[in-house]
């Protein structure tokens, strides 16, 4: 690792593309944390009015002139390395910094837990943060969604923790000078970084290894129950999962009214029951972790189910964003094979009377689909109708004959009697499900680029198609 950039006195910052979710959650601790800092992007945006709100001062547009006097200069990865800002601050021997090395120097001024794994990092975060902040631990945090009663995703507070979410997709999470972690699984994805699955999970070994303290890690992932026999040491080393042999297990798994409700067993002690207000498996998993966690940092245990039981989630995470003529329109970030199979293994509990799951999927990357096409034929199982649209850049270079379309064909190929819709453009999307969708159904939007608007779209096109009538 490199030498650490310096936070332990105010710096002036500039950030590069800060109306991101990364750089912006980065931006608003380090003007909590005394920084002057500034930055630019391309556009407004709700998020660049609450930036300005807090001190930071954003341009819109890339002007060099913008990074005179400051200390260091931050992008993401995202952000080209000929952007005109990025090279005057090389050119003046300013030095400059990606997203994972400014992260790595916030880090290094807490004591940092990190929360990795390929799925349910952002819920975990969260879900850890609502722990400890009830148990009046006052932790810092940078986590990759809005917690819904805070609608922030970061803060920098008072407490000697700061709570991160260390992302594989380039590296970050073995950058990162952390005390303790949280792995929740291991699953294909960016093998655009990472060439093949099993470099993914080296990294993933290394990761493990190298972290000092408490090693909360579930064995019900079958990669991680592997990996943590290998493990040199088990010092600090607490497992957790469903059923399974645990320090920490879940059971007794009841899903209704929108919700979970399991019994939690501690070192072959029973601790108590604990309900959630999400649904499914893999959210009950993600509460495990963290009750795993919080035990080891001295919270009780009658704590943690208070904090539970009242966490409301993260902004689009199965997010319920209205209902029209007796639809029920959902909005979720899922966009793995596993992620949508868990979320629409949920959609169904002893309470739910949909009378149909319509699930309407936009990829994600053209690299990614390029190559995982195939891993998504049997992840729509529980849907009642899939509607596919076409792939959302996410800032990736199209590559012939790499459409949205290759998605369907995978879904067809394996399960013929699949009743999928392939809607290429937004406006056909958009009239298909306004004529389509119709009392009883629940029609949940799955991606993580511009398809959470779906929701709004749709209803308001329903809204013009009646008032014509």
């Amino acid at each position: 690792m490199s030498a650490m950039f310096d936070l332990s006195t105010p710096r002036r910052v500039h950030v590069v593309g800060v109306g991101g979710p990364g750089m912006s959650a980065i931006a608003q601790v380090l003007t909590q944390m005394g920084n002057v800092v500034s930055g630019s992007d391309v556009r407004e945006s709700g998020v660049i009015e609450r930036l300005r709100a807090l001190g930071v001062a954003v341009t819109i547009g890339h002007d060099p002139r913008v990074v005179h006097g400051c200390d260091v200069v931050t992008a993401s990865s995202a952000i080209p390395q000929g952007n005109s800002e990025l090279h005057e601050a090389t050119t003046r021997g300013i030095t400059t910094l990606t997203r994972a090395q400014m992260l790595a120097a916030i880090c290094a001024a807490k004591e940092t837990i990190a929360v990795a794994g390929t799925h349910g990092k952002t819920t975990t975060s969260s879900m850890l943060m609502t722990v400890m902040a009830g148990a009046g631990l006052s932790p810092s945090f940078i986590i990759g969604g809005d917690v819904r009663e805070l609608g922030v995703g970061a803060a920098w507070n008072s407490g000697k923790h700061l709570i991160v979410e260390a992302d594989e997709s380039d590296g970050t999470h073995e950058q990162l000078p952390i005390s303790a972690t949280i792995l929740t699984n291991i699953d294909l994805d960016h093998l655009d970084h990472f060439q093949s699955f099993e470099r993914l999970l080296e990294s993933f070994s290394r990761y493990l290894s190298s972290v000092p303290g408490t090693k909360v890690v579930c064995v019900n992932d079958e990669h991680i129950a592997v990996m943590v026999k290998l493990l040199q040491s088990t010092v600090g080393l607490t497992t957790y999962g469903i059923d399974v042999d645990a320090d920490v297990v879940g059971s007794n798994l009841e899903f209704a009214h929108g919700g979970s409700r399991f019994t939690v067993s501690m070192n072959g002690g029973v601790l108590g029951e604990v309900s959630l207000r999400l649904r499914g498996r893999h959210n009950v998993l993600n509460a495990l972790g963290v009750i795993a966690m919080s035990m080891r940092l001295g919270i009780s245990f009658a704590h943690i189910q208070e904090s539970l039981a009242g966490f409301g989630g993260v902004v689009r995470r199965f997010d319920l964003r209205g209902t029209d003529g007796g639809v029920t329109f959902v909005d979720d970030y899922a966009h793995l094979p596993n992620e949508i199979a868990a979320v629409l293994g949920s959609c169904r509990d002893s309470t739910d009377s949909w009378k149909r799951i319509v699930a309407v999927f936009q990829p994600n990357r053209f690299n990614r689909m390029s190559v995982m096409s195939e891993a998504y034929a049997g992840c729509f199982l529980d849907a009642d109708v899939v509607v596919v649209t076409d792939i959302y850049s996410s800032g990736t270079a199209p590559i012939a004959g790499v459409t949205g379309k290759l998605v369907v064909d995978a879904v067809i190929a394996a399960h013929p009697s699949t009743h999928i819709e392939w809607k290429q453009s937004r406006i056909e999307l958009i009239e298909y499900l306004a004529t389509e969708l119709r009392a009883g159904d629940l029609c949940i939007s799955m991606g993580c680029g511009d398809i959470q608007s779906l929701p709004d779209e749709v209803m308001i096109r329903r809204s013009q198609m009646r008032g014509a009538q």
